[in-house]
């Protein structure tokens, strides 16, 4: 039996360990805000945090989330960056389709936890393998500078 904790509740896995933690989370738990993109961890579009890192679930087995502490973009407005991160989102109107937004923003809230003003070379660092496919690449940078300069205002 696999325990894990998932947005600060703690649930019990007893199937295949080496199932993806993508699958438990979208099929096993219903929570549909991670995406499959690629399957082969090159997106971004199934990136959570897996004891604060920024990980790709699509290529996480169950066994490795084994007694982690997994956050998703549907709890990340829960933490003070993450709802920052949001709010520039939203304030930039960055996402067009959305389908890659919440990987991105995983990834961004990551980054903004380690550096707290990043440089542009810092965010394509942390943003590379984060695919979108509507090329919302600089509003994706803006967003990240803004939400850096909140946090600092903060």
């Amino acid at each position: 039996m696999i325990t894990l904790t998932l947005n600060n509740k703690t649930l019990t896995f007893n199937d295949d360990p080496n199932m993806p933690l993508l699958w438990f989370l979208r099929e096993e738990v219903g929570m549909t805000g991670t995406k499959f993109g690629c399957g082969v961890a090159m997106c971004g579009a199934c990136t959570v945090h897996l004891d604060g890192k920024p990980v790709r679930s699509c290529q996480t087995t169950m066994a490795q989330a084994a007694g982690k502490n997994i956050t998703t973009i549907e709890s990340i407005h829960e933490t003070a960056i993450g709802k920052v991160v949001q709010d520039a989102w939203y304030d930039l109107d960055v996402v067009q389709c959305g389908f890659c937004q919440s990987g991105q923003i995983m990834s961004a809230t990551a980054l903004l936890t380690e550096k707290k003003q990043p440089t542009d070379a810092d965010i394509d660092a942390a943003m590379s393998g984060n695919v979108c496919r509507c090329a919302t690449y600089t509003r994706i940078r803006q967003a990240i500078h803004v939400a850096a300069k909140k946090l600092d205002e903060a």
